[in-house]
């Protein structure tokens, strides 16, 4: 069986949501908190896992996160909120 993920990321403050896709989210995450690439995440420090969603097919997953990047940041905000209220790491237990 495939897995796709859809996540969501900020920074230690909350202040900045970075939305993407991946099929090894717990390497893909980890490559986020070592800042392995130089982009919007190592420049804004998001690297705290705060919202996932799982599919089968990439299709589904790649659409998702289309029309979550395209939703409102209040969106985003509100659909953190109705699952992880607290905003806690959500892969603060992964790594050693």
């Amino acid at each position: 069986m495939h897995q796709y993920f859809v996540y969501i990321l900020t920074n230690k403050a909350n202040t900045a949501l970075y939305v993407g896709v991946s099929s090894d989210l717990h390497n893909r995450i980890l490559e986020h908190k070592g800042k392995i690439y130089k982009g919007y995440t190592a420049k804004y420090s998001c690297d705290k896992l705060v919202y996932f969603e799982q599919f089968q097919w990439i299709y589904d997953a790649i659409a998702r996160e289309k029309q979550l990047k395209a939703g409102s940041r209040q969106k985003k905000i509100d659909l953190i909120v109705a699952t992880n209220p607290s905003w806690v790491d959500l892969s603060i237990d992964w790594y050693d």
